[in-house]
């Protein structure tokens, strides 16, 4: 029996990072590290011990899916560097996702599992300096339907993205999108610390002027959302260029030079 070329879906955009291997669309398995800004020590060992789990070889791997950014610039220069490096040895094929993107579709399960009508979600990240990577998705008919029928291979593409990744305040996000068409559901890692500053004064609760929160479980993006984007990318050919591919950052690093 021909053994399935393996998939491996990567995400260090995030303080946790995650790992996943899969055989098309069917996600085998799913390493979590063990802890904040692990990356780099845990990320090898954690790949290493799934393929180990199913006895397959880094050989195996056909295709690499990575969490492309915005998030951490570390995080994202290693996803970046592995997925270059398995391409000039094995001329694995690159997908690149984008983390809002990846967060977004954590939506899906909240709606399958607490059976919630959510028609808008937006995905927020801390970007540092007063500002955060924001994103807004209209669900569609066509999410509506998948839900609807519990399917999880199709929940993710429910999301149409109305607003595309943005740098802009917790002020400037209210006051474009609180209180306007209909509620908004918030979810993404820049909540953390910082939820208070998206809940509209004067009010300052949950579910004022249309904002609600997801619970905190589906703030952090995996590699299993990873993978379930991903393939789908895969499916219409949208491979990344090794050569060009480069993190989205939407904002440059900061870089000090040191005086002579």
């Amino acid at each position: 029996m021909v053994q399935k070329s393996l998939i491996l879906a990567v995400e260090t955009s995030a303080p946790i990072g995650s790992v996943a291997i899969a055989a098309g669309r069917q996600l085998l398995a799913e390493a979590t590290f063990s802890g904040p800004m692990r990356h780099s020590s845990e990320i090898f060992p954690a790949i290493r011990g799934l393929l180990e789990r199913f006895d397959r070889k880094p050989k195996d791997i056909e295709h690499i899916y990575i969490s492309i950014g915005p998030g951490s610039f570390t995080g994202l220069r290693i996803a970046v560097s592995i997925a270059k490096i398995m391409h000039l040895a094995n001329s694995v094929k690159i997908v690149a996702v984008d983390t809002l993107d990846v967060i977004a579709a954590n939506a899906a399960d909240y709606i399958r599992q607490e059976k919630t009508d959510v028609e808008k979600i937006a995905v927020i990240l801390d970007a540092k300096r007063g500002q955060f990577y924001i994103a807004v998705y209209q669900r569609t008919s066509d999410g509506r339907q998948a839900t609807a029928d519990r399917c999880p291979a199709e929940s993710h593409g429910i999301w149409k993205k109305i607003f595309p990744d943005s740098l802009m305040t917790a002020a400037q996000f209210l006051d474009r999108f609180s209180g306007k068409s209909g509620p908004v559901w918030l979810l993404g890692e820049g909540l953390v610390y910082y939820a208070d500053k998206f809940k509209p004064v004067p009010s300052g609760v949950e579910g004022a002027e249309g904002i609600h929160f997801f619970d905190e479980q589906y703030w952090t993006p995996r590699a299993a959302k990873v993978h379930l984007l991903g393939y789908e990318m895969s499916l219409k050919g949208q491979f990344a260029d090794p050569v060009t591919l480069q993190p989205a950052y939407l904002r440059c690093p900061d870089v000090k030079i040191k005086p002579r």
